[in-house]
This record gives C-alpha cells, structure tokens and sequence, in this order.
C-alpha cells in the first residue's frame, strides 16, 4: 500500500539528506538479537524475554499469519495494553508485511467499528476480558456486522468456548511454531518498503466525533525515533518503562519506537496505580519512564521517599501540559530531568530537548527543531513571515511527519500544502535557539483588539505556592469581544481567591489587560480521552453557558 502524500522529489530530499534510511523497527530487533541475544528485551508482570526469544516469537508469529493467508498489507487492529505480547504482536505485524493499527484500551464500540470498516481490518489482537470489560464479546458482535473480520487474537494463553470461528491463541501459537524452523526468505518476500509501504496507521485524540486515523510508512518513524535516541542520550544499558499506554507517544515513543534502535530494555506497567509505578521503577531499576502529566501528579502525592529511585536518569512527559512547579517538584522528588518536546499524531515531530539542556529551557521551551525540520513563522493572516524574534504561527516541514490520513488525499490536503509544509497552529517565539510555545492559534484570546496567549499566563501562575495546575480560556464579552477565564486546581487544603491571583500576576509585571478577569475554582479537568490532555473545548462551553445563565 503505497503512501498517499509522498513525492519523489520530497523522498530523493530525504534520503539524500540522511534523514531517510532503508530500516525497519524489525531491523533493529533482529540487529539485537545478534549482538545482545542474551540481554533481557522486554519485562511485564508475566514474561521477561531476552531480544533473542523476542526475535524468534515475532518471527513465530509473522510466519503463522502468512501460512494462514492473510495478505500482505491487510489491516490488523491491536488493542493492547502495556504488555510484551502487545509489543511482539506490533513488530510482527511488520515483519509479516501487514499494517497495524494500535489503539487504546478504552475504547469501545463506537469508535472500533469506525476503525473496523474504514480500515477493512482482517484481524484484531486483544485481551479477552481486561479491567472488567469482555473484548472478545464486544469484537464477536463487530465480526457478525464485518465479514471481512476474520481472525481474532488473544494474548491469553487459552481461547473460550464462547469464541467464534477463527479466535486463536497468539501466545500459545508464538511459542508452538517458535519451536519449528522459520523460513526467512519468506518473510524476506513480505518485507515492508520503508518507504514506498505503509505500515502503520495512529489514530488522533480529537476533542469531537471519531478519531482520524494517520499513515505511517517505517522511515520517518524510524527518522524521529533516532532523534530522540539522540536528545536523551538513549544506549543499551537504559531500561526504559511504559506507565502510559504504549499506544500514545506519551510511552510509545520512548518505549516501542526509541527503545530499540539504542538496545535497551523495557518495562511495561499494565495497571496504573501511584504507588504501584514507584515499586516497579525501583525494581527494575528503570532509567526513563514515559508519562502523562497527572500520572506524575499522583506520583508525587505518595511517599516517594519509600522507594529506591536512583537509577532514574531522565523523564519523558508528553499529551498534556505540564506545569514548570510539578516539573520542579518532580524533579526533586526522582532525582532525575524531565525533558519536553513538540509533536503530534496528524503532523509529525517538530522540536526536542536535551536531557542535559538547563533546567529553565526544559521547563520553558520545547527544545531545538530535530534534524531536517524546516520552520516558518507566520502573521495572523498566514501570508508573511514574522519580524525575527516576534511570534508567529508556527510552519514547519521535514523528514519526521507522517504520510497522512488513511486514504484520504482531500481531508489530508488540509492539513500539508503540495510543498509540505504544515502548522499545529501554536503561536511561538525563537530564543536561545529554542521554540517557546505562547499559546495555539485557535486558544488565542482577543481581548478589545488585543491578543492573549494562555500559555504565558499559565506559566506564570502555575508558581504560585497554592496553584495545583491551571487553564486559561477565553469567554464572550459584548463591550470586549472576549475576556480571560483562569480554571485553576488549588493544591490541596489551599484555598485560592480571585484577589490573591490578580495580585499574584500584577507582581510579576504582567500587562493588565491580560489578567484573567474570572476565577473558577475545580477539582478536576476535563481531558481528551486517556491523552491527559486538557479539554479547553470543554471548558469554554461550561463558562460560557454559566455566563449566559447568570445574565437569566
């Protein structure tokens, strides 16, 4: 299946560059398995396996599917949660010459039989039942609606007697032909062009209706993945941990994607509990782990001093914002640098930094572009570049961004011109040779003709001693057009006042037209699926409609 977007032109750029190579993730894990065979890959409650037994059960399975005739390129849905069988199951859908799709655990019906038809899935890899909830019988309904769903995985070792035709184990089926010769050049045959191949779709965390899904040939992944290695200094002696799901870049890109190329080991945690991540990291001594936000809020609200958390080198927070005092808190606590970068899903990997950069560019900025990234900064209008050293919209184009969405060359139109150049849409600033996100376009608030950028605002407040975590939205105003609204989470037993804000913001010399002109006080905010990402859509709507309520 050949990309969509890509030109040749484009391609030749890369290549020539050095951006782009000829590797597979697969490449890595066979690399691996000759030069570190014997050194643990991957560790989950259940199994730890060396990279020589993972190479031989993806190779397992890879080979099962092709004697079972599933076709190269044909769709596989894996709904995973952080396990080693979910890892072996992604790079064998590679290996096989098919395209995985890797999803979240919480989703359900809904926003699977989208996937399902859209993609025309052959087969999906799950748990039979996880946290309560029975995948197999939701997946056995969505079989009877797609016929060409034909085979369901499981990552149990035994299949029920409830399951229909064409259920397997994959556990038990990876470790029976693991004990039988493999043809390689059959697998050879079904190998995947790094380029020319998709071989892996992501899906988006919209704020509403169902996500997109984004195709992904191996080398550009393979592109950003050394980047990170890069920038965090990756080698094969880190053992790096999943605590967010390994679907999201959050985990993913640290653990499935980075991991490898440096031969470093990983660690999956399948239940998320504060204390519980805290035992594991002193037990495997884990160097990275890859987090949302507010697992490292309630991290720091146990007792880290009970655990061992030396072998802690660096922390990688992504899929929502992270305040600069939790930062500063967490570092003290882990004894380790938190680093932050900017990507998405849609567009691609933009910029990074360097677990050695100092402390206020790691909390400020998003770090330096990655090799090969281009950027422009643009006007409001989107016509002309901005006057060096002012905010602009950020425009970027390179070797990290994806191919688009899922055979849809209009909708993908949208978002890359013929060129390649796209936006996320957040306003930055240079300074230091690092990108200073002031806010996203479409957050901007306009107050009398006047612009707001809500990052800076809650920079600046998420210091104040009795500030847990902060959003700043924008409502409608008739004299104004809009004025600023703080959401604020007060730490707990603090009791946070609108006069204490103001105060607090005029102190730091902030003009006055951008002090926030209301407080709303909550316990909680609303987030974008299991992203940890912060729903503004959502609250915008809530103070909006409370505006209009206290007007009768």
């Amino acid at each position: 299946m050949k990309p969509i977007r890509y030109k040749k032109e484009m391609v030749d750029e890369f290549l020539r560059d050095g951006h782009w190579t000829n590797e597979t993730f697969y490449d890595f894990y066979d690399r691996n398995a000759r030069e570190y065979g014997d050194k643990e890959a991957l560790v989950d409650a259940k199994y730890r396996v060396t990279w020589a037994e993972a190479k031989r059960l993806v190779d397992a399975m890879a080979i099962s599917w092709v004697e079972m005739e599933i076709p190269k390129f044909a769709r596989v849905i894996i709904q995973s949660p952080n396990s080693v069988y979910g890892f072996l199951a992604r790079i064998a859908c590679e290996r096989a010459g098919l395209i995985s799709l890797t999803v979240y655990p919480y989703l359900r019906q809904r926003e699977l039989e989208y996937m399902v038809e859209r993609t025309e899935a052959t087969a999906v890899i799950i748990p039979h039942v996880y946290r309560k909830f029975d995948y197999l019988d939701m997946y056995k309904g969505l079989q009877q609606r797609f016929p060409h769903l034909k085979y369901i995985f499981l990552f149990d070792d035994a299949v029920p007697p409830s399951a229909p035709e064409g259920t397997y184990s994959l556990t038990k089926l990876a470790r029976e032909r693991a004990e039988k010769p493999v043809d390689a050049s059959v697998l050879a045959e079904r190998r995947l062009d790094p380029i020319w191949n998709v071989a892996l779709l992501t899906t988006t965390s919209g704020t509403t209706g169902l996500p997109k899904l984004v195709e992904w040939p191996c080398a550009p992944r393979v592109c950003t993945s050394k980047g990170r290695v890069d920038i965090w200094g990756l080698n094969k002696d880190d053992i790096t941990m999943a605590i967010a799901p390994h679907a999201g870049g959050a985990a993913g890109t640290l653990t499935y994607f980075a991991a490898p190329l440096a031969g470093a080991k990983t660690v999956m945690l399948e239940e998320f509990t504060p204390d519980g991540a805290l035992a594991l990291i002193e037990k495997e001594k884990a160097t990275a782990i890859g987090v949302v936000p507010t697992h490292l809020v309630r991290m720091l609200e146990a007792d880290t001093s009970k655990y061992d958390l030396s072998s802690l080198r660096f922390i990688r927070s992504a899929g929502g914002y992270l305040s600069p005092q939790v930062a500063e808190e967490a570092e003290e606590a882990f004894g380790a640098a938190i680093t932050s970068d900017l990507g998405t899903q849609d567009m691609g990997s933009v910029s990074g930094c360097r677990v050695e950069d100092s402390k206020d560019l790691r909390r400020r900025t998003v770090g330096r572009m990655l090799p090969g990234n281009k950027v422009r900064l643009m006007d409001e209008a989107k016509e002309n570049e901005v006057t060096e050293g002012e905010p602009g919209i950020l425009y970027f184009r390179g070797p990290h961004a994806p191919a688009g969405y899922y055979r849809d060359e209009e909708l993908t139109s949208t978002v890359f011109d013929p060129e390649g150049w796209t936006t996320t849409g957040d306003i930055v600033k240079f300074d230091q040779g690092c990108l200073w996100i002031l806010g996203r376009a479409k957050d901007m608030i306009i107050r009398g003709g006047q612009n707001i950028y809500p990052a800076e605002i809650e920079g600046l407040l998420n210091d104040h001693p009795k500030v847990a975590s902060v959003a700043i939205v924008g409502y409608p105003d008739r004299e104004m057009g809009e004025k600023c609204c703080a959401y604020v989470i007060p730490k707990a037993g603090q009791i946070f006042s609108f006069e204490e804000m103001v105060d607090f913001l005029k102190g730091k010399q902030l003009a006055m037209f951008k002090l926030p002109e209301r407080l709303e006080i909550v316990d909680e905010f609303p987030a974008v699926g299991d992203s940890g990402k912060v729903n503004k859509e959502t609250l915008k709507k809530d103070i909006k409609e409370k505006i209009e309520a206290e007007k009768g």
